[in-house]
């Protein structure tokens, strides 16, 4: 070993000498004060570019450096060569020191790394430590100084290391504080092999990664998490040996693991990394974590694992970038008593004396790391096959699969895998489709290829006990999922910022495969536009809101961008205006334009949909001018006005919209042929053959993404023909002008008595989708009063208007023998809508029947509730009756074993007007053995909907925060779902004043969720200001005539 330092130190003062010998020569023949080039001979600035293909330019590689000019005197040359010369004292001084700090420090780092697996409860078994392995205790970058950490100093036993790279030295260049990998390396392959510790929640991996070398380096960079590294080698092939580790260490502000090497890995060469690690199966929702349920007693426990979006790093070391996709060979080792799943099938398993087994699974195809998955459980499962051979498995409880709950996913997922091959003509890609039942996630689902996680409330269902719209909720998750499949398993996004792609496809496929499983529910043409349309214009209508393709910049804007407007907003662009993607789909729909002969350049049009955040608001005027001139102007809708002023982005008015207008004309008994209209400038005069007793309407079905303001004149026209003739417009339009109308006026844009005129043409409106519309416009106007003195004359204006259809559809009726009479879908869900509205605003004879319902059911134990009304009948009993009632729904909560059923009775509970109870319920939610984690989240935005318990919600949220965050923090998805739903109703200057000092307390939090929580409030607040007065006081005038 001396020997070689000795030689190198030679190698080293012969490179330098020669350098500045060179140097020398070339100053002799310059000017003086000439520039002199000094080049970096770093050997990662040096090396180029190794691949040049696209793949290797959509990685983003950091580009060569620039040579530098620096201006020197004459007579520095001198002094610089000096320097020299001492640099190379100092430097041979320090690799001799560093020979005795190296043999001095090897046993304290082995040490160091056995404290460290140590800290694991019940650790993986011990590993010896090889000449490549250790876990040292001196500071590393991203380090904290003085906490040891599983990551490398100088490995004990090898070379000491060659002179620092000068970027290194001088801190110029470090690519593991960058958000993205620095793109040098391609993993080509995993091989992962797990051993699983159900008894102390714990497993230890090796796994080995084969990488392409795209760019010559000495650092290898890649993500991980919470793992304790035990030990790490690499090597190019079995004929080259080994690639000498120098160290290596954790660097968790990016979450990613540095391996420093003794030598540049050569680019276009292929490398094997191998790591041996261990970790926790953790107790929260991401990563590989845990869950339990109960079976006869028993508590029993599986784990399963969530990687979407950043979270396979916590798992095992790994190239965490959608971009990178290899192939995947897993191996799970656990006790008998469970079994194991993956993306594959299992292709051997292994059987050990000791009551092990090792499950082998195929190799995948290429996937993004956070398409991988595994679960170790024991469930049982149902199975089907499709007509293409398929194997499709349903795995949950093994009480759940007895009773058939999870029959209905596995046969229509079966019938939907068939429909999409059919449809996409591209058959789906492996041999099986797994579909897994858990208790607890942190989403509905996730679509991990070959084995797509429920949560159990989302895809367990009993037909004996369930409702219609829980039925439908089930479908529209399974089908969304199924279609992940094809867009997103198999397609998938570069990086984060368009995540929209995968999940505007996906959504948009929920109407299609739901309307091929029900034709009759009509779900493409008109229930989107309530479910889809109307709630995602309420999120898209705030100033934090932002585009649909959005830059990511931070880790934490990785989860921010999984969010309804990537969901929702883009299953309307995909609709209406083609199939929605960045730059590449653009260019391709225009060429196939450009092939029927229509020249359209897409992506100039569609940048503006997906690159601006938010959308416009049409006003048309001018309606029975002389000239049969209209006015049209665009702007960008926005709830709260003041934050045009107050925001800068709004205040130089720039946003802008090619929007295609589409126009009829109409009167009581008439309307004209559609027309289409291309809006491109801010304000527009067109004109149109108009009378003084015809209407006009834009947005014909709310085809487009934008609301359409008129003139008073105009709404009144159409209020009247509401009133008159309401067939004369399509049901979508009715439902539309509904939502505008309430929008509008929210924000300021129109009187607050013109959607409330609107609705009174209800009383004679038979179709489901304009009841549904305004229920839904209704809900948020109603919380923003619920607590107002004057509530009373709102809440008689809604029931005059509800009352003649309530008393026209009555209740379900029950055949003699007890059975229900079944009528269509329509018209079970507007009887539904209808009965839902009349109990909500305290109609006498809803409350008593619903009273009288649940009283039944306590006396006889015979559960006689219709199926499709239950859930309004327990929430108006607990509100209405005792105590007595809260305990026993709560009795029948904690026995209940249908998932549907147990849902709707958590709910319930929160309906109470005792805020006891409500109190008493908030604090039993925090017991994940009492109420399921993503559970609790409901339970508190319930209480908070409640206006008895909506400052109790709102003061438990600030109390148990650090517990809250702490559970929910990395799953933003939720934590925005429970800050949004605790706060969306807040209406007072004293609870704005209370949520802006809490952000305050807690900085930097969640602070896109608490941004747009905050404008929220203020929005409410406003409201409340500038036009309760105005629609009371409209109120007490109409409810007077």
């Amino acid at each position: 070993m001396a020997f070689d330092v000795e030689r190198e130190q030679e190698e080293r003062k012969k490179k330098k000498k020669k350098r500045r010998k060179k140097r020398e020569r070339g100053e002799k023949s310059r000017v003086p004060f000439s520039p002199m080039m000094i080049e970096d001979d770093s050997a990662l600035r040096t090396s180029g570019r190794g691949l040049s293909d696209q793949w290797a330019d959509s990685v983003g590689m950091r580009p060569r450096t620039t040579e530098r000019h620096i201006t020197v005197h004459k007579r520095l040359v001198l002094g610089f060569a000096v320097s020299i010369l001492a640099l190379l004292m100092v430097t041979m001084i320090a690799v001799l020191l560093s020979l005795r700090f190296e043999e001095c420090g090897a046993s304290a780092a082995a040490a160091s790394a056995g404290a460290e697996a140590d800290r694991i409860p019940g650790g993986a078994p011990a590993r010896t430590n090889s000449n490549n392995s250790v876990a040292g205790t001196s500071h590393q970058p991203g380090e904290e100084p003085g906490r040891p950490v599983a990551s490398g100093g100088i490995v004990p036993g090898s070379p000491a290391p060659k002179e620092p790279l000068e970027e290194e030295e001088q801190g110029r260049w470090q690519p593991w504080t960058q958000l993205r990998l620095p793109g040098h390396l391609k993993p080509l392959h995993y091989n992962l092999m797990l051993t699983v510790f159900m008894e102390n929640f714990t497993f230890s991996g090796e796994v080995n990664v084969e990488v392409a070398c795209l760019n010559a380096t000495r650092y290898i960079v890649l993500h991980a998490s919470r793992v304790v590294v035990e030990k790490v080698q690499v090597a190019e092939d079995r004929a080259f040996g080994a690639v000498q580790v120098a160290r290596y260490f954790l660097y968790p502000q990016n979450q990613v693991f540095v391996v420093v090497l003794n030598q540049t890995l050569e680019a276009q060469r292929n490398y094997n990394l191998k790591i041996i690690y261990n970790a926790l199966i953790e107790n929260e929702l991401l990563g590989f974590f845990r869950s339990s349920y109960v079976l006869h007693g028993e508590r029993r426990f599986l784990g399963v694992t969530q990687f979407s979006p950043t979270h396979a790093r916590k798992a095992f070391p790994c190239f965490d970038e959608p971009i990178y996709k290899a192939t995947f060979k897993i191996s799970i080792k656990h006790q008998a008593t469970y079994l194991s799943l993956s993306n594959m099938p299992v292709e051997t398993s292994v059987f050990e004396e000791d009551g092990w087994v090792t499950d082998h699974f195929s190799q995948t195809p290429l996937m993004s790391t956070y398409y991988l998955a595994w679960a170790v459980c024991n469930f049982t499962f149902r199975e089907m096959v499709t007509k293409s051979g398929i194997i499709v498995r349903l795995y949950a409880r093994p009480d759940a699969v007895r009773r058939g709950s999870g029959d209905y996913a596995l046969h229509i997922t079966k019938r939907l895998i068939e429909f999409y091959e059919d449809y996409f003509k591209v058959p789906y890609s492996l041999p099986k489709l797994d579909l897994l039942a858990v208790p607890k996630h942190p989403y509905a689902a996730m679509e991990n290829w070959g084995l797509s996680v429920f949560v159990e409330q989302k895809i367990l269902l009993d037909p004996s006990i369930s409702s219609i719209s829980y039925l439908l909720d089930v479908t529209m998750v399974i089908v969304h999922e199924i279609c992940h499949q094809w867009f997103g398993d198999l397609v998938t996004p570069v990086w984060w910022e368009d995540v929209w792609l995968k999940e505007g496809f996906a959504h948009y496929f929920e109407f299609v495969g739901t309307d091929y499983l029900y034709p009759g529910w009509n779900m493409e043409k008109q229930r989107f536009l309530t479910d889809v349309l109307h709630e995602v214009m309420l999120l898209d209508g705030l100033a934090s809101s932002h585009p649909v393709s959005q830059e990511v910049i931070e880790a934490t804007d990785i989860d921010r961008v999984f969010d309804w407007i990537a969901y929702k907003k883009d299953y309307l662009t995909i609709h209406k205006y083609g199939n929605a993607a960045r730059s590449d789909l653009w260019n391709t729909l225009s060429e196939a334009l450009r092939k029927n002969g229509k020249y359209v350049n897409i992506q100039e049009v569609m940048d503006q949909w997906t690159l601006q955040m938010g959308y416009p608001v049409i006003t048309i005027m001018g309606n029975g001018t002389v000239d049969n001139m209209i006015a049209i102007t665009q702007q960008h809708f926005i709830y709260d006005s003041r934050a045009r002023v107050r925001t800068t982005e709004f205040g130089n008015n720039s946003y802008l919209w090619q929007i295609p207008l589409t126009i009829v004309l109409g009167n009581r008994s008439h309307i004209s042929s559609e027309t289409i209209i291309w809006v491109s400038n801010k304000s527009e005069h067109h004109r149109i053959t108009l009378d003084k007793e015809s209407w006009l309407l834009g947005n014909i079905n709310q085809t487009g993404y934008f609301r359409v303001n008129y003139d008073l004149r105009n709404w009144r026209l159409l209020i009247d023909q509401l009133m008159q003739n309401h067939e004369v417009l399509s049901v979508s339009n009715r439902a539309g002008l509904i939502d505008d109308a309430f929008s509008l006026a929210r924000a300021g844009y129109l009187p607050q008595n013109i959607p409330l005129e609107i609705i009174k043409y209800l009383s004679e409106e038979k179709d489901f989708l304009p009841w549904h519309a305004a229920s839904r416009a209704l809900y948020p106007l109603d919380k923003l009063l619920d607590r107002m003195e004057n509530y009373n004359v709102f809440n008689e204006y809604i029931l005059k208007q509800v009352a003649t259809m309530y008393i026209k559809l009555g209740w379900p009726t029950i055949n003699v023998n007890g059975s229900l009479v079944r009528a269509s879908y329509q018209h079970e869900e507007l009887r539904r809508e209808v009965i839902m509205l009349a109990c909500s605003f305290g109609n006498k004879h809803c409350h008593q029947q619903a009273s009288t319902l649940i009283s039944d059911w306590i006396s006889s134990n015979r559960n006689r509730i219709p199926l499709n009304v239950r859930d309004i009948v327990y929430c108006t009993g607990v509100s209405l009756l005792d105590e007595d009632v809260w305990e026993f729904i709560w009795m029948k909560f904690h026995s209940m074993t249908a998932i549907s059923e147990k849902k709707i009775l958590l709910e319930a509970l929160t309906c109470s007007d005792d805020r006891n109870l409500l109190n008493r319920l908030l604090n039993l939610s925090l017991n994940s053995e009492v109420v399921l984690d993503q559970d609790a989240i409901d339970v508190i935005i319930h209480v908070a909907r409640n206006p008895h318990g909506r400052d109790l919600a709102w003061k438990f949220f600030r109390d148990k925060w650090k517990i809250l965050n702490t559970r929910y923090g990395e799953a933003l998805f939720m934590n925005s779902k429970l800050i949004i739903g605790v706060t969306e109703f807040l209406n007072t200057e004293g609870e704005l004043n209370e949520l802006k000092s809490f952000i305050k307390n807690y900085d930097g939090v969640a602070d896109a969720s608490f941004s747009r929580a905050v404008e929220t409030v203020e929005a409410n607040v406003r409201w409340q200001k500038y036009y309760k007065e105005e629609l009371f006081h409209w109120l007490r005038k109409a409810l007077r005539h």
